[in-house]
């Protein structure tokens, strides 16, 4: 083990861990190398060798990246750090591990024994504006007297049209996002709300949940959401991952 502390060059830096003995993890690095500790008074970094300077983000280094995060899940829930930090070398890496012990430390402790589980909610329908045309009154009434076939449209009565219906769709995602939230809450130990990705999604949580609790709390409480909800609607869970959401990565080093 110590060979591997000792050569030169850059360390790829995947996550921080609570150990106090240095391990090895085997050839899953990036570009094959192996995986091992360099471990500060019981925190220890996750690294393996890199010496090409800046690294890529193609798809085969995200996917070794993600790789060791999940190897690492299997044992302990680690702190992920975001692809693509290097570090100059083992003396770096210690003092990132010394200058950031407290905040590693709390954090670590946070998400002890818990994953993070992403729930997404979107509208599954062919035509989202004629779908809230349909559900709506205010918009319909909006479209016939702005938009119908009895005279031409101009550019304003459009943006106003717009207005409205992206007035309802934010109005709606939080009605719904707030109706999901308090049924997931007593199942979950910390709740995120990320930005919808497209303008079908109404919602897009992580969920901080404890690791006995996503097969049977979890996974029920996601059916009884889903319940309240019609066919209109498509709600998929994923994970468990490492918790990146409820991280804070930003890593002092000096």
């Amino acid at each position: 083990m110590g060979g591997k502390e000792t050569k030169n060059g850059g360390k790829y830096l995947y996550a921080v861990i609570p150990a106090a003995v240095d391990r090895e993890f085997g050839n899953i690095g990036i570009d094959g190398e192996s995986v091992y500790l360099i471990t500060d008074n019981h925190v220890s970094a996750v690294v393996s060798n890199f010496s090409n300077g800046k690294i890529r983000p193609e798809r085969r280094h995200i996917a070794a990246h993600q790789a060791v995060l999940k190897r690492l899940m299997e044992e302990e829930t680690p702190l992920p750090i975001t692809f693509g930090v290097i570090a100059a070398g083992i003396k770096e890496i210690k003092r990132i591990l010394s200058l950031n012990r407290k905040s590693f430390a709390e954090q670590l402790c946070r998400v002890h024994g818990k994953v993070e589980m992403g729930l997404r909610v979107a509208w599954d329908v062919p035509n989202i504006f004629e779908y809230f045309v349909n559900t709506h009154a205010e918009i319909r009434v909006a479209r016939d007297q702005l938009l119908g076939k009895s005279r031409v449209p101009s550019q304003e009565d459009k943006i106003e049209v717009g207005r409205l219906f992206d007035r309802v769709l934010k109005e709606d995602r939080e009605e719904h996002t707030d109706r999901v939230y308090k049924i997931l809450s007593p199942a979950c130990s910390e709740i995120k709300r990320n930005v919808p990705r497209t303008e079908r999604d109404i919602m897009n949580l992580a969920c901080l949940v404890g690791r006995e609790a996503v097969d049977k709390d979890f996974e029920a409480a996601i059916f009884e959401a889903a319940r309240g909800f019609d066919n209109s609607f498509s709600f998929d869970f994923n994970g468990p991952w490492a918790p990146h959401n409820f991280v804070d990565a930003e890593l002092r080093s000096s």
